[in-house]
């Protein structure tokens, strides 16, 4: 199966399950991509883990100084309150499994797992070319970073928006994590 076809399983299912796919040529148009999902939020506080300097650096001034960014290194005595507060999380996800419809983030610690999971809305950032099809060559990753941080390391499946269902088999999104998921596919290399 060609990359073109993995990405489009990834984005059929994704969005199958309530997420938003957006996809970005470069660091600009990622910039571009996360201001558009901006304009229509409500937001003052942006929590961010994961994210590379030049890029974090990018959007906070894209952004403006009217909007608060949480961000690395956090004061952990502050967690997770802190990163509460935010509207909106922006990570990086370590790779995506197109057949589940699901992003990966690895972390050794808090920051990371709470970026994408406390706010009201998260946008995740992946790289195209780490897009891969199955689980099962997912395995080899997620052993190895198993194998490389053998104290509290934690992988984390981002398959758009929370969902609960009730006793009577309602589904409500949104009640125990983010209520909207956006993933921005970055379709440059590496």
């Amino acid at each position: 199966m060609s990359s073109e076809q993995v990405i489009d399983v990834f984005k059929q299912k994704y969005e199958s399950l309530a997420g938003h796919v957006h996809f970005a040529e470069s660091g600009p148009q990622v910039i571009s991509a996360i201001k558009d999902i901006i304009d229509n939020v409500p937001v003052n506080r942006i929590a961010c883990a994961g994210l590379q300097e030049d890029l974090q650096t990018s959007i906070e001034q894209k952004l403006g100084p009217s909007i608060e960014f949480i961000k690395a290194p956090f004061n952990r005595s502050d967690l997770p309150h802190l990163i509460d507060t935010a509207e909106i999380g922006i990570s990086y996800a370590d790779f995506a499994i197109a057949e589940a419809g699901a992003l990966v983030e690895f972390s050794t610690n808090d920051e990371v797992r709470l970026v994408s999971t406390l706010p009201r809305t998260h946008i995740c950032i992946v790289q195209s070319d780490q897009i891969l099809m199955t689980l099962e060559e997912a395995a080899p990753r997620l052993r190895q970073a198993f194998t490389e941080n053998e104290q509290g390391c934690v992988a984390t499946f981002i398959s758009g928006p929370s969902r609960t269902g009730d006793i009577e088999m309602i589904l409500t999104l949104g009640v125990h994590g983010p209520e909207v998921s956006h993933v921005i596919v970055l379709e440059e290399a590496s």
